[in-house]
């Protein structure tokens, strides 16, 4: 009898790859728990689901995100679950505001934001580095592009767990954690409902008050499209830079000598960045849905079947990365899967790899070397996104 795989399970959210390796070797496209959503393991798999958007649908990232009792997830409502030609006219809307040109005007505001961040870190002590490092440069960073208040960082962090993958967590028994969900949606749609009056009273020049003054097809964007977009870029902003971050400490924190070899060659902070990205990614999965019955990895899967494309897998898969498994600096990259492909390749790439550099070269230049606190590190539980909940540790200033 085969085995059914729990994604959700503990001992794989503490480390998921040697159960990714076992399914990619036993069965690369089965039913999985929870839902009975079909998992995809295989990089060239992997890779044919995220450039076949007319058999997957993106309309998968809805119904894993939205189910009936949440009362309206605004993320689902956002290009991230639109396929062409909806997806391409909306995405034109922002794709210049995370351009090169963009980019190269940010960074010396986010080299600030890293140092500051770091400058304030206590020495020589236990400190948990997700919230005044991992979550406090991208909610910096983000609050900065949309106008945001930078001191709602933790609630903001909180709403974009939620609305990424904490709702696929919830059991249908648990009406307390139904309820609390609820009322995270409802704040979160006051508070941008909020941000977008004062925007309509007083334009800025952040991403916000763009979004208000364009026009797709000829039309303004509803309030509805623009709270979407706002969620969007929350979660694309926060998620993965916050879950980049800690896994490039929990690889610090693992591999001594690359922290010694970093210090010396700052150079190399770049390729790092790869391969944390590839080692370990922040988006672990993608939803889809089937819309017509196909054939995948030697398995038929029916219309309307729910597909989770698993890119932590694909990631590490042997047939493209030899010792997949092992953290190596001078792997060639650039790593891309990390941040999807095709049509809904991340547009936040260019910024996410940018906090990545200069975070790490603050820290570089501010510690000699940092160690593992005796209270152990807890991981994310949530079926999309992977990443340290907390991770205490011990820096030595230089």
């Amino acid at each position: 009898m085969s085995v059914r795989f729990n994604l959700l399970s503990p001992e794989v959210k503490a480390n998921p790859y040697p159960t990714y390796a076992r399914m990619r070797r036993e069965a690369p496209v089965c039913q999985v728990d929870p839902g009975g959503m079909w998992a995809v393991s295989r990089h060239d798999d992997v890779l044919r689901v995220l450039k076949d958007p007319q058999r997957f649908s993106s309309q998968g990232f809805r119904v894993a995100t939205n189910p009936p009792w949440l009362g309206g997830n605004p993320l689902a409502d956002s290009m991230l679950t639109l396929d062409p030609p909806q997806h391409g006219r909306l995405r034109v809307l922002v794709q210049k505001a995370f351009g090169a040109a963009a980019m190269a005007r940010l960074e010396p505001r986010v080299r600030d934001i890293c140092r500051q961040a770091v400058a304030e870190l206590p020495r020589g002590r236990p400190v948990d580095m997700m919230p005044p490092y991992a979550l406090r440069i991208p909610a910096a960073v983000i609050s900065e592009l949309l106008g945001l208040d930078p001191t709602r960082a933790s609630r903001l962090k909180q709403w974009a767990d939620l609305i990424t993958g904490g709702v696929t967590t919830v059991r249908p028994e648990e009406e307390d954690r139904k309820q609390r969900a609820r009322d995270a949606v409802a704040e979160l749609r006051a508070y941008f409902g909020e941000v977008l009056d004062e925007r309509a009273r007083r334009p800025g020049t952040d991403l916000v008050s763009e979004l208000q003054q364009a026009r797709v097809d000829g039309e303004a964007l509803s309030r509805d499209e623009l709270i979407a977009f706002m969620a969007l870029l929350l979660v694309g902003g926060i998620e993965t830079v916050v879950h980049l971050l800690g896994a490039s400490l929990v690889v610090l924190r693992e591999h001594p000598e690359v922290w010694a070899q970093l210090r010396v060659d700052r150079s190399r902070i770049p390729a790092f960045i790869e391969e944390v990205l590839r080692y370990e990614p922040p988006a672990q999965a993608a939803p889809r849905l089937t819309t017509e019955e196909v054939e995948l990895g030697g398995v038929r899967l029916p219309k309307g079947a729910p597909v989770l494309v698993l890119l932590g897998s694909a990631a590490h898969d042997e047939a493209h990365f030899p010792d997949g498994d092992r953290f190596n600096l001078s792997r060639p990259g650039p790593q891309n899967l990390p941040f999807g492909h095709g049509i809904h390749f991340c547009l936040g790439a260019q910024l996410a790899r940018m906090e990545g550099r200069l975070a790490l070269d603050a820290l570089l230049d501010a510690f000699r070397h940092l160690e593992a606190s005796p209270e152990p590190m807890t991981w994310h539980r949530t079926l999309v996104v992977r990443g340290p909940a907390t991770l205490p540790l011990v820096l030595h200033p230089a």
